[in-house]
Parts: C-alpha cells; structure tokens; sequence
C-alpha cells in the first residue's frame, strides 16, 4: 500500500490522525489532513482540520478491515472552458432557476483548477482514475485537447482566439452582471491575461478511463450541434447581452436530472438561440480552434486519449464497434470490476437515458463477474436515469454489486441502498468547476466476515500556484456556490468507510 494514499486504520472504524489545529493546508489536498472553512461567515476562506472518516452501517456493521482489493480516484465535471466561445449563453444565469451557471465567476481559471486536482491524485497514487464525464464544457475541439493534455501530462496553452481571452469579464464590458477581475471584488488585476499562460501538467502518472457526459457531446449540455451552433462557435458573433423581452415561458421544465448547469428543455434552447442572433451581438476574433465535436470523434479521443484499450470488454456500440457508444469493462486486478455506462441523450437533453440493449449487456457483465466486486458508473446518477428502474432491478438482485458512481449534480452524496442481496451505496461527487472544487478517493478493502469496506474521502486541488486559490475563492463567492445549494453535502456523504457485509 502507498503511504501517500492511506488513512490510519484501526481495527474497525476507520480513523485518520490529525491535531486539533492547523496551520496550513495539506500539501497533498487530502481533507483527512484538512479541510478549508469559512469561521468568520465573511466569505474568507482559511485553512481548517481535517474531517475524519465516518462509519456508515447501513449495509453491515463496523468490523476489522484486512487487504486493500483496489485503490481508485474519482474525478468529474472539470467543465475545461473555452470561456471567450462565441457559441456560449453566459447571460441566461440572471432569468433565475431554473437556469444556473451559465457563467461563474472562476469559468476562466477551468484548466488551472483541474490541474490542481490532478496534483491531489497523483499524491494520493491510486491504481486508476476514474473521468466522470463531463470533462470539457461545451462540446468544442479546443477545451478537449487541453484536458486530454491535462490529465496524460504536457503544456498546455488555455484560452482561445489571438489574445487568449475576449468575454465577458473585460473590463470593458460595461455589464456589472458579471464578475470583472480588473474592477470589481475582490479585484484581482491582469488575472485574465495570467489565465490564459501556458503552463505544464505532471499528468496523472497512472491509468484513467473516460465516462461520457452530457456537456463532452452536447452544446451546454443540451443541444446536438448543428449548423446554426457551428457556425457560433468559430465565428466572429457573441451573445454577451440579454436579448430584449426574452422571458422564460410558463411551465418551463428541467429536461431531466438534477444538475446545476441550466439543463433546460433543448426546444427552448434552440428557439432562443433563432431569437438572440437575429438581435444585438457583440463582434470578437474568431477561431477556428473552437470547431464543435462529432460525436464519434469525441468518443474515439477519449478513448485512444485514455489510453483505456488495455484489458477491457466492450459492448457492441462501443469503442471497437461502430464508436457510437462508450460502455464498456474494465477490471482492476483480479477482485473488483468496473462496468461503465454511457447514458447520453443522442437527441439532446442533459438527462441521461437507458438505451434499449444497455440492461441485457449489463446483465451479462454483472454475471461473468464471478468473484469480483462490481462498481458500476455513470454520468448522471442512475435514479436520474430516464428507464433507470431496468437496470436498478438487475443491481439489486446482483450479490457482489459494491456502489453505483455518478457525477453531474456537482453534489458530494452517499445514500444506501437496501437489497436482498446484501444492498450498495449510491455514491455522487461534486464538480471541479463548482465550489468545493474537489475530487474523490476510493479504498476497497476485504472485511474480515467476507465483505468489503470502502473507504471514501475527498481530495482538494493543490499545488496550482496563485491562480488556484483565487479560483477556490471565486467559486465560493459565487451566488450559485454551495452556500445556497449545498454541493459539499454532509460530512457522511464525504469522508465516509462504507461497510458491506457478504451476501446472504
């Protein structure tokens, strides 16, 4: 076992050593060590201690824990964003909910942030990584290169268009609706022009596998490139302002899930969009750089980006097929499958989906498991899967199914679910783009009447220079941040031991 990566482990409940005081912030951005607090309720966040692992029993009781089975990091919702495209709606977040975060205040320091993330996780040394989804924020060829860049290890050059930045935090824009770093709180002068240098990533220094997310393939998440957004998001045409009566309509529905990105009905999308171009613009240099993604060129650089083809079985729409899906195997060592989902709506939508032939396939993979521990994962979680009852009713008769992995809420949660079969932890981790900007560790341990013990504490992003915290800070600050919603989730939905007991 790593040092690096391992708590204190007593002879039941899973413990870490801390003081009861801290100076200064774990280097390693483990929240075992400690934490960041906000004491004075001014905003002002400052080092604090760390947060211990809580028992959770739900599914079998405390007992001594022997051999680790895998050790995994989950990282998802990094949203890396081309904060000048053009092809972007930054203003909808001021209609109010139920739009949210078409523009946050830190969207410019995106790479910076997931680069201190992967720091975190390569100090915690885990076997794989696990990429959640949502790895880029509006589906454009120039947010993907980067990320892939990111996170194998390289320089990377952010930003886009010949200065590197032209949106809407200039200080030019006379728009007080949005966070200007030059002039407005807290101020932080030149940070745009800082945002867009090049810096290199160490890379994550191990294996990773990609999940496909609704904002990877889809523009904002919701709609499938077409003509009219292609043409946006190379050209020389911005919609920085709110078009004139633009109202959101009576009734107007989520189209699905629980995300704070502004997952809107698409047919309300694609009729703003007709209404806003035909009214005022803003010019801005194109670049050609922001080309939107097909769907199968998406899927095939995730997956050769990953490096994933190694020791994994596919299904019939996956990568080796027609690349028109990304569900797939992978097993890590010879005591825990990973079985990975693609749950995207092909016509649109930040929802996911079951799609027909996914619970025959899964099915199979659940039963040629044989003694493994099973991890299943998707973008959306599976209770907000549209159809996600057919493949729960196969879960919850499978004895060796450990927890079901998701992201897209931006939301650090951990529920128990209860089967005959002995039960599994639904397990959501919250953004890298959103406050708390955190990712998540994995311990599988052997428990010593035959079940397991997962073990589960996040990670902060770390050793990115001056820009991190700045970026920390403003996602904090943020109207739509966690003080209002409540990403970070309770102690128990963070660092937790997970105790399972055998199947009966």
């Amino acid at each position: 076992m790593s040092g690096a990566r391992t708590p204190s482990v007593g002879t039941g409940a899973s413990r870490t050593d801390r003081g009861d005081s801290l100076t200064a912030v774990e280097a390693g951005g483990s929240t075992l060590r400690s934490t960041w607090i906000d004491p004075g309720g001014d905003g002002t966040l400052q080092p604090g201690p760390g947060e211990p692992l809580v028992d959770r029993t739900k599914l079998g009781p405390v007992e001594p824990v022997g051999d680790e089975l895998a050790c995994l990091a989950h990282l998802t919702d990094a949203h890396i964003v081309d904060a000048s495209s053009p092809a972007r709606v930054p203003f909808l977040a001021r209609l109010g909910p139920p739009v949210q975060s078409t523009f946050r205040p830190q969207e410019v320091l995106s790479a910076q942030i997931l680069h201190g993330a992967i720091n975190a996780v390569r100090a915690f040394g885990p076997d794989l990584v696990i990429q959640g989804g949502d790895l880029i924020d509006n589906a454009q060829s120039n947010e993907l290169a980067p990320a892939l860049t990111l996170l194998n290890g390289g320089t990377v050059h952010p930003g886009s268009g010949p200065d590197g930045y032209h949106g809407v935090q200039l200080a030019s824009n006379p728009d007080p609706a949005y966070y200007r770093p030059d002039i407005d709180a807290p101020r932080h002068p030149g940070l745009l022009g800082h945002a867009v240098m090049p810096f290199t990533s160490p890379g994550l220094g191990c294996p990773w596998i990609p999940v496909l997310g609704d904002h990877d393939a889809l523009v904002a998440g919701e709609l499938v490139p077409d003509q009219v957004t292609r043409a946006l998001a190379v050209g020389d045409r911005a919609l920085w302002s709110m078009p004139e009566n633009l109202a959101l309509p009576t009734g107007l529905k989520l189209s699905g899930g629980s995300s704070p990105d502004g997952p809107l009905d698409p047919s309300f999308v694609a009729a703003f969009l007709e209404q806003a171009l035909a009214g005022r613009t803003v010019q801005v240099p194109p670049d050609a750089r922001r080309a939107e993604l097909e769907l199968r060129e998406l899927i095939e650089q995730l997956w050769t980006g990953s490096h994933a083809a190694a020791q994994v079985e596919l299904s019939a729409s996956g990568p080796t097929g027609a690349r028109e899906r990304l569900d797939y195997v992978r097993d890590v060592g010879d005591r825990l499958r990973l079985i990975v989902l693609d749950a995207l709506r092909r016509d649109g939508g930040s929802g996911g989906v079951v799609h027909d032939d996914q619970p025959e396939w899964l099915e199979e993979q659940l039963a040629t498991a044989g003694d493994r521990w099973v991890i299943v994962i998707t973008h959306q979680p599976l209770e907000n899967l549209s159809g996600g009852e057919r493949l729960f009713s196969l879960l919850d008769r499978s004895p060796r199914v450990v927890a079901a992995l998701a992201g897209h809420t931006h939301r650090n949660r951990i529920i128990a679910r209860e089967t005959v079969t002995g039960g599994y932890w639904l397990i959501t981790t919250c953004s890298l783009i959103d406050f708390p900007q955190q990712c998540r560790a994995l311990r599988l341990l052997e428990s010593a009447s035959g079940g397991v013990a997962l073990q589960t504490w996040m990670l902060d992003h770390t050793g990115n220079g001056s820009l991190g915290p700045i970026a920390r800070e403003l996602s904090y600050l943020d109207a739509q941040n966690d003080r209002w919603i409540h990403l970070s989730g309770r102690q128990r939905d963070r660092n937790a031991t997970l105790f399972r007991q055998a199947a009966s």
